[in-house]
Parts: C-alpha cells; structure tokens; sequence
C-alpha cells in the first residue's frame, strides 16, 4: 500500500491548522486554535518553528526565483544578470559587489535535462560558477577556479529518475530534485568602464538549453536587472510557510526528510492538498516564524569558532555544515538541520570546493566585542602581500537582514579599486561609518547611521599561505 494511504489510515494526533472559512462546508464555523496553555498546542507551535530551521534554504531559494518571476522579464531556463557592479538594489543575502552576476533558475520537469554551457576562461574573461539544487546542496564549481580549471564545459542538470544516457562530451550532475540553480560570477580586472563592460560580454558567452536541444542548441535569452529592487531577503512571516507549501507540491520528499510529512502536516502543509490558513491560522504562524527568528539570530550571534585566533573573524558557516554540504550527506549519522538553517538566513548558493575559488570571513564585532553601530567610525587594516591570485574584498551588510545597506552609493572596498591609499608598508586601511574621514573618501564604506552592521571579507583564490595563517587579517577598530 503507498506509504501516503498508510499515513492516512493512521488517527490523527494533532488538529491541523485551520483553513479560511471560502474552503470550508458551507455553514461551517472557522476553527479556534486550542489555548496557548494546551499541550498539543504547544507542540504544534514548536513543529512550526521546526519547521521554519529545516525548510529555510529550499525557502531561500524560493523568494530569488519568485522575485525574478513576479518582478523582472526573466524566466526559468533562461539568464538574469546584472550589467553593473552590484548596488543596494540588490537585495539578496550577502551578495559580492566586486563582481558581475549572472544567474540561473532551472526545472526540467517540462524540459528534461538542462546543459549549462560554460566558456573557457581566455582574453575576454574567466568566472567563477557554482551549480546546486532547490536545497543549495552544491552538484559542482565550474570556472576558473573549478572542476574544469577555465577550460569550460558543458555540465548537464540530471533531475532524479532519469536513466537515459548522458551524451560524450557532456558532463552528468545528478541531483535528487527536479529545479535547481546555477549562480555565475564573471570576474573583474576594475571598476573601470571598460573592464565592466569586458565582464558583461564574456559573461553573456554562456549558454542555457535542454539537453534534448543539444544538436542545434536554441539561443539562450538574457534578462539584465540591474535597476530592479530584488528583494529575496528572508520574510519573517507567515508568506515563508506559502513558499515551503510550494515546494512541497513541486518537489518529491527526500528520504532523509521524510519526518518532516507529519510536522508539516500538523501544521497545514501536506502534499497535493491546498495550503489555505486563514487569519487565525495566519497570526499562529507569524508568531511561530517570530520565534524561528530569534534562535536563529541566536545562534549566529553565538558564532563558531575564529578562523584566525583570538580574533572576531570566523569561516563563514561552521565547519560541521561545510562538512555536510560538501560530502552531500553522505555520512548517515550527520544532518546539520540547524547549522543549516542558519547559514541560510544570511546567505546562499552552496560551494563544493570552498577555498579553492574563494572563501568567506564574517565578523559582527569590534575588537573590543561590541556589535558593529553603523552610527560609529571603525578602521580595518588589510595586511600586505594579502595571499591571493584574484583579488579580496570587504563588504558592509545590514546586520537585520544581511543584505546590502539600503540607500548607500557603494558597499565595500577591494583591491581591484585602484584609487585607494596604501600605507607605507603597503597595507590598506579602509574605514567603516556614516562619514569618510579626512582625506579618506577612496578607502571608505559608508555606513546608515540608524542601523548595524556585519562585514564579509572574501578572498578570491586564496593561496597556502592563507590556509597556513601565515597571514592574519587582524580585528575592527573603533575610532
């Protein structure tokens, strides 16, 4: 018997959520949420919750393709980029500045096996790709710094259950659901015009197309949103339990997270059957959402441990989940839930080879401590002879929603930025707050006043000597 008739058979232990009063049987009254007092209540509200922490990367993943969906003319199966440097308008998670942009969203439940056609890296340019499923767990880096090494490729989305062969000259990534997304980063010399304008051109070299089109492959269809307000910052209401109802119904269950078909059950959500909570219904889960919220930014403000030793800066994500993601899941006594909903309130995209194209470092902290105030002046000293074959960078991202700082003309310094001051020593100070100091307009990251703020310093192809600590990127200084 299918295990969901089974489940069926089975009493129901919690009352589900109610539904809007339009979908009931006609006289029907709209259902009363027992006390808060109530032990399956209480139950209810921490499987909500629960939910919240294990759904939050397919989520994630579902507000950037709803956001090119509803606000942009790009379509699945095709590209958006974003013909400049990155601005505030871009709204997603911690994004990077100091690069252009070019994105994917794939389903192959209509087209079969989609290729992504990478081009090699040559004269006009190089990037660095990374290539996950709705989960953001990563099927592969492709680029300059992945598993091609700049020679390109064609590299073909393989949706689960599909056993035809994959043609010579294409390379298979099998993942284990049907939608997906691939975000490329088309590498900058400079700021300058010109080397923007370069970064564009080769970007728009890769092409997008079902594999069932390989023998004259269609043109692929390029949509450039640079003045679109791209909002995909985590909703903290109840919106976030209709975009995992539309997962639920897209996508078939994992067996590792087959748990989960009862938890959500309990609180609405359940497959091939419509998602209608009404008011009531709605202010359960927004408060339920506002506790996901606060342990979630509980556990970020915890932290993990430094990268570098006595110092704020730590790894991006802790090093259990880099772990897990990396290896796939492999390891059945492993799953992370946690670790990885938070890491996916404050980013996305998943990396197979974390440190072999780049690699992260957060810091939410002065040297003393204290929490980053966009109201104060801080310094940040980047050693010389930083161990890079591109570039680094450092960005200033709303510490609320970990995006860029709305209403500011630029959000970080890199050492592609030519006009900026050296010290004598050769290394660069670059100043944080609502104002530059004297003289020092190149080297400054302007700050809102009103709000705090996180740092990420990237290093683009860092080197052994990174790894070793031989180099040591010391804390933010007050001023």
């Amino acid at each position: 018997m299918p295990f969901l008739l089974r489940r069926r058979a089975l009493p129901a232990l919690l009352p589900v959520l109610p539904v809007a009063a339009a979908a009931q049987p006609s006289g029907a009254t709209t259902a009363i949420p027992p006390p808060s007092n109530d032990p399956l209540e209480r139950l209810r509200h921490h499987r909500a919750v629960e939910a919240v922490i294990w759904g939050m990367p397919a989520v994630n993943y579902d507000l950037m393709r709803q956001q090119m969906l509803d606000k942009t003319a790009g379509r699945v199966n095709e590209v958006i980029h974003w013909g400049r440097p990155l601005d505030w308008r871009n709204q997603t998670l911690t994004p990077n500045p100091d690069t252009l942009y070019f994105m994917t969203f794939f389903d192959t439940k209509a087209v079969g096996p989609v290729v992504m056609e990478v081009p090699p890296s040559d004269a006009g340019g190089s990037l660095n790709g990374n290539i996950v499923n709705i989960w953001q767990m990563p099927l592969e880096d492709v680029g300059l710094l992945g598993v091609d090494k700049g020679a390109g490729g064609r590299f073909v989305f393989v949706p689960p259950g599909y056993d035809q062969p994959i043609p010579e000259g294409f390379t298979a990534l099998r993942s284990d659901t049907h939608e997906g997304y691939a975000l490329f980063r088309s590498n900058l010399a400079s700021h300058d015009e010109a080397d923007v304008r370069k970064s564009i051109d080769y970007g728009r070299r890769i092409r997008i197309y079902p594999l069932s089109a390989a023998a004259i492959p269609p043109p692929t269809r390029f949509t450039d949103v640079k003045d679109v307000l791209f909002d995909s910052t985590i909703r903290y209401d109840s919106s976030f339990f209709d975009s995992l109802d539309r997962l639920v119904q897209a996508e078939a269950w994992l067996p590792r997270d087959r748990l989960m078909i009862n938890t959500l059950r309990s609180i609405g959500i359940e497959k091939g059957k419509p998602f209608r909570p009404d008011a009531q219904a709605r202010a359960f889960l927004d408060a339920a959402i506002g506790d996901a919220r606060r342990v979630l930014d509980a556990m970020y403000d915890k932290g993990w441990p430094s990268f570098f030793e006595n110092t704020q800066w730590r790894a991006a994500a802790p090093a259990e989940f880099i772990k897990t993601q990396v290896s796939g899941y492999a390891d059945p006594d492993d799953y992370p839930s946690d670790a990885r909903g938070m890491c996916y309130t404050y980013g996305y995209i998943g990396l197979k080879r974390l440190g072999a194209g780049q690699f992260y470092l957060i810091a939410i902290r002065d040297r003393d401590g204290n929490a980053l105030d966009g109201a104060r002046t801080y310094r940040l000293t980047v050693p010389p002879q930083a161990p890079v074959e591109q570039y680094w960078s450092v960005t200033a991202y709303d510490r609320n929603t970990h995006a860029l700082i709305r209403g500011m003309p630029r959000a970080s310094r890199s050492s592609q930025i030519r006009e900026m001051q050296k010290n004598a020593d050769g290394s660069i100070d670059v100043f944080f707050g609502p104002a530059a100091p004297a003289g020092q307009d190149a080297n400054w990251v302007p700050t809102d006043a009103q709000r705090g703020f996180e740092l990420m310093f990237r290093l683009y192809a860092p080197t052994k000597a990174f790894f070793d600590k031989a180099w040591v990127l010391p804390d933010l200084v007050r001023i």
